[in-house]
Protein backbone atom coordinates (compact mmCIF):
# COMPACT_ATOMS: atom_id res chain seq x y z
CA UNK A 1 0.00 0.00 0.00
CA UNK A 2 1.59 3.15 -1.09
CA UNK A 3 2.18 5.50 2.23
CA UNK A 4 -0.16 9.11 2.14
CA UNK A 5 2.43 11.96 1.21
CA UNK A 6 1.85 15.41 3.54
CA UNK A 7 2.71 17.85 1.82
CA UNK A 8 4.35 21.05 3.12
CA UNK A 9 2.28 24.37 3.91
CA UNK A 10 4.35 26.04 0.65
CA UNK A 11 3.13 23.28 -1.80
CA UNK A 12 -0.31 24.14 -3.45
CA UNK A 13 -2.30 22.99 -6.01
CA UNK A 14 -2.21 24.50 -9.61
CA UNK A 15 -4.89 27.70 -9.61
CA UNK A 16 -6.50 26.39 -12.56
CA UNK A 17 -9.00 24.33 -11.42
CA UNK A 18 -9.59 23.26 -15.11
CA UNK A 19 -5.90 21.58 -15.05
CA UNK A 20 -6.25 20.01 -11.69
CA UNK A 21 -9.60 18.56 -12.12
CA UNK A 22 -8.67 17.19 -15.73
CA UNK A 23 -5.04 15.87 -14.34
CA UNK A 24 -7.09 13.82 -11.18
CA UNK A 25 -9.32 12.18 -13.42
CA UNK A 26 -6.83 10.70 -15.07
CA UNK A 27 -4.81 9.86 -12.38
CA UNK A 28 -7.94 7.98 -10.62
CA UNK A 29 -8.53 6.21 -13.90
CA UNK A 30 -4.57 5.06 -13.81
CA UNK A 31 -4.02 3.92 -10.51
CA UNK A 32 -2.34 7.40 -9.04
CA UNK A 33 0.13 7.52 -11.23
CA UNK A 34 1.85 10.52 -12.81
CA UNK A 35 -0.08 11.20 -16.07
CA UNK A 36 3.08 12.64 -17.70
CA UNK A 37 5.30 9.21 -17.09
CA UNK A 38 4.83 6.39 -19.05
CA UNK A 39 6.52 4.09 -16.79
CA UNK A 40 3.79 3.13 -13.88
CA UNK A 41 6.41 2.44 -11.09
CA UNK A 42 6.55 3.14 -7.53
CA UNK A 43 8.07 6.73 -8.29
CA UNK A 44 5.67 7.86 -10.56
CA UNK A 45 2.41 7.63 -8.11
CA UNK A 46 1.56 11.08 -7.18
CA UNK A 47 3.20 12.91 -5.70
CA UNK A 48 6.18 11.63 -7.49
CA UNK A 49 9.80 11.01 -6.34
CA UNK A 50 10.79 13.66 -8.18
CA UNK A 51 8.51 16.38 -7.10
CA UNK A 52 9.50 15.32 -3.26
CA UNK A 53 12.96 15.81 -3.93
CA UNK A 54 12.44 19.25 -5.40
CA UNK A 55 9.95 19.93 -2.19
CA UNK A 56 13.21 18.68 -0.14
CA UNK A 57 15.07 21.23 -1.86
CA UNK A 58 15.10 24.94 -0.30
CA UNK A 59 16.07 26.29 -3.54
CA UNK A 60 13.74 24.71 -5.71
CA UNK A 61 10.05 27.11 -6.37
CA UNK A 62 8.29 26.13 -9.37
CA UNK A 63 6.14 23.59 -10.47
CA UNK A 64 6.16 19.70 -10.63
CA UNK A 65 6.30 18.00 -14.06
CA UNK A 66 2.96 17.40 -14.72
CA UNK A 67 1.81 21.21 -13.18
CA UNK A 68 -0.75 19.88 -10.83
CA UNK A 69 1.15 21.22 -7.74
CA UNK A 70 3.46 24.26 -6.80
CA UNK A 71 6.30 25.11 -4.61
CA UNK A 72 6.97 28.54 -3.34
CA UNK A 73 9.66 29.17 -1.43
Amino acid sequence: MQEVFQLPDNVRLNENKSVVEKLQMVMAANGGYCPCRLLHSPDNICVCTEFREQIADPEFEGFCHCKLYYKSR
